[in-house]
């Protein structure tokens, strides 16, 4: 039997004033220490309703111990050193996203004077306090990580040397100095401030310089702003090293030879700092009539959005920081100190170097097994006839997208026989091999229509360029609807055969993009069921014409029918349960923080129903408390490929029903977009699903266990017992169908 461990999470010292003590992990093994936690729940009271604030977790400080998750690989020895690194970049980068996105949309609430309490009993101001104390141990748990952990790893083990300008070299100062005078000194903009200068607008996300300034004639002291460039990458490698990978930041580079800037005055002090704007801007859908428009407006609007962090280093002088901050419009609380790097995102650099040895085993997915075996004939040998055979899952990255999803539509934009191609693009790239296959069927004269979702966050910019270029070429573009985002990850293909047209479809979890199915886990069904091609071309007419009532036989559409449909499955399993004590759900997403959801489950537990949820990011559902989720189990899986599918099992007394999509159990996929669901109707299909289930529950690598107070634990092996971990074994099944069609998986018990 596996268990759950109390896993080491390195920390400087006093990173964590307030944070958990250390705990013995057993009663003859050193001091380990817990992986800290944001959400504290409260006690729950006797008699406590399912809507009591009590049951649930925050969904802020939830997303927060998502990023400790994360935060954790990066420490973890049993993970490559690089890979290590390239985990504390997307720390960062995703604790950037958080600030920008939910940070800001507590404050514009506060702002409005909103007094709403989230779920879990919490105004706004309350959340934001909260926030402010974890991401504050965050931050100094990233620069600990980085400083102490890493850097001296890199050194000794991969022979990368990470230094600070200062600690170079005579010969190499002097080598970085003229490098300065070529690169930057033609480059840089110094922004003073002062009456004939305002205060300069300080993008978003950037990374700057502050510095101090002496007039040496009057003695009075000025204020300056540097942009620190990004043209040259942060890293900038280190002239005359005996080490073949030795890099300096650029910022140290620049704030050495900030003198040469401003001739004339005595250079007090320079120090980095870093600006996080607000990306939740508010907007009225409902009064727009240009789509287009209003989200090329909300992108002006977001660049000069308040500020909602200011990164400052720890040795900035008291009067440039308060200067910051007034001009800002910043309160004290919102104000991170650094002791080190900022902006630890940019080490995703160094995670790219070409060290093999220090990386992932470079993984290659595997062709399909359906589409290893080719035909006699012509017609025979393409896609459609497979499909013909039987309906093909795919697990991706295990299965190769290339030669599956994007051959489909390679061979649909080349074939004579294909007159349309519908489908939904949410975030993929302009130049990406999905949208110049786009182009080519239009200019091959098929009917193409495509609804990009404009309004995708952060690739709002992209996806405006992505549609223009596809209407420049005839493509009919629509750009979603007023109100509800479309989040469906559909592709259908109609085909005259016989003089009848036939549809092809794919339903699946994740976006048409061909660089993130190599890092993202998603599931997807290719089939030419004739029920759920009719029901994705009256999909597809509600998309992008007025047909608002439109019926579906086997898919399941949010927001039309998504909840009531889940919600009657899991009345069903309360129901077979209380009848003959088989009620079982399985279900595997991103985040779950559905209150009406959160609620059912709590009864089907109450009744018995055995609840086994795989929520990689947030939840708000708090297992294993007593009378309430006593049979709900919930565990988190954080490794190489970043988990993004969303799957859904229902017992349903031995005949299971099974679904996938692009759906999550949130309040916004079942209200607020327009999300679909397939049913997995084939036995073997079901079965390699179940198989894929039993994989992620058995886990003892890569799984954390969720208790009741809101701590994840990370599972281990028992001694003697064998690691299981999920993704290893995926990609070994993968392999293994691909030298032996039609070979079982390793069998594991539930």
């Amino acid at each position: 039997m596996m268990h759950a461990e109390e896993s080491s999470f390195p920390m400087a010292p006093a990173a964590f004033p307030s944070g958990p003590a250390l705990v013995p992990d057993a009663p003859d093994a050193g001091p380990v220490r817990r992986i800290p936690r944001a959400v504290s729940p409260g006690e729950v009271p006797q008699g406590a309703e399912l809507d009591h604030p009590s049951l649930y977790f925050n969904r802020e400080l939830g997303l927060l111990d998502f990023n400790w998750r994360v935060l954790h690989q990066a420490t973890d020895p049993r993970v490559p050193l690089l890979e290590r690194v390239r985990f504390l970049a997307i720390t960062s980068s995703n604790l950037d996203e958080f600030f920008q996105k939910r940070v800001g949309g507590l404050r514009r609430q506060l702002a409005a004077g909103v007094q709403t309490l989230s779920l879990d009993g919490r105004t706004p101001r309350d959340q934001l306090q909260l926030i402010s104390d974890a991401a504050l141990a965050m931050h100094a748990a990233m620069s600990a990580i980085w400083d102490h952990e890493l850097v001296p790893l890199l050194r000794t083990g991969a022979g990368v040397v990470v230094s600070r300008y200062a600690e170079l070299g005579d010969a190499q100062r002097a080598a970085l100095d003229d490098f300065f005078r070529e690169q930057f000194y033609p480059v840089l903009t110094p922004l003073a401030v002062d009456p004939g200068h305002p205060f300069p607008f300080i993008s978003n996300l950037s990374l700057s310089l502050a510095v101090l300034l002496r007039h040496r004639a009057r003695s009075t002291m000025h204020f300056a702003r540097i942009k620190v460039p990004t043209s040259t990458g942060r890293w900038i490698p280190v002239p005359h090293s005996e080490q073949p990978f030795h890099f300096v930041p650029v910022e140290d580079v620049i704030q050495a030879n900030a003198a040469a800037l401003f001739r004339g005055m005595e250079v007090v002090s320079v120090a980095a700092f870093r600006v996080t704007r607000n990306a939740d801007v508010a907007r009225d859908d409902d009064e727009a009539e240009d789509l287009l428009s209003m989200i090329s407006e909300e992108l002006r609007e977001r660049r000069f959005a308040p500020a909602v962090r200011l990164e400052v280093d720890r040795h900035m002088p008291p009067e440039v920081r308060e200067l910051l901050v007034r001009e800002l419009e910043l309160k004290a609380e919102e104000v991170y100190e650094s002791d080190g790097l900022m902006d630890l995102a940019d080490c995703a650099q160094l995670a790219d170097l070409d060290l093999p040895a220090h990386r992932y085993e470079a993984w290659e997915a595997v062709v399909p097994e359906p589409f290893r075996h080719e035909g006699e004939t012509e017609e025979e040998k393409n896609i459609f006839s497979v499909i013909r055979r039987g309906d093909v899952l795919l697990h991706h990255p295990y299965d190769s997208f290339t030669s599956s999803v994007l051959r489909l539509l390679e061979e649909a934009a080349d074939d004579p026989r294909v007159v349309a191609i519908k489908q939904t693009l949410y975030r993929t790239g302009v130049d990406s091999p999905v949208v110049r296959t786009l182009l080519r069927a239009a200019e091959r004269g098929k009917q193409v229509a495509v609804l990009i979702e404009v309004t995708a966050r952060f690739d709002e910019q992209n996806n405006i360029q992505l549609a223009e270029s596809l209407e420049d070429a005839g493509v009919h573009v629509t750009y979603g609807l007023v109100g509800l985002k479309t989040h469906s990850k559909v592709l259908l293909i109609v085909r005259d055969e016989g003089g009848r047209p036939r549809t092809y479809c794919h339903v699946g979890t994740g976006n048409y993009h061909a660089r993130t199915s190599r890092l993202y886990s998603d599931l997807g069904v290719m089939t030419c069921n004739p029920q759920v091609g009719a029901d994705l071309v009256n999909l597809f007419h509600f998309l992008t014409g007025y047909a608002p009532d439109q019926q579906y036989e086997r898919l399941v559409v949010a927001p039309r029918d998504m909840r009531r449909t889940f919600e009657e499955r899991i009345a069903r399993e309360i129901q077979l349960q209380r009848a003959r004590g088989c009620g079982r759900i399985i279900a595997k997403m991103n985040a779950l923080d559905d209150a009406g959801i959160i609620q059912e489950l709590y009864r089907a537990s109450q009744a018995g129903v055995r609840v086994e949820l795989i929520v990689r990011g947030h939840t708000r559902l708090r297992p294993g408390l007593p009378g309430y989720s006593d049979n709900i189990r919930m565990i988190s899986i954080v490794g190489r490929f970043l988990e993004h599918d969303r799957v859904f099992y229902f017992h349903n007394d031995g005949d299971p029903e099974i679904y996938l999509g692009s759906a999550d159990w949130r309040e916004r996929n079942l209200n607020e977009r327009v999300e679909v669901l397939v049913p997995v109707l084939d036995p073997a299909l079901q079965e390699r699903i179940v198989q894929i289930l039993h994989y992620a529950l058995n886990d003892n690598r890569l799984a954390w266990e969720l208790r009741s107070d809101g701590e994840y634990v990370q599972r281990r092996a028992d001694p003697g017992e064998p690691e299981v971990n999920y993704q290893e074994l995926l990609m070994r099944d993968a392999l293994e169908r691909g030298r032996r069609p039609g070979s079982r998986p390793w069998e594991l018990s539930l």
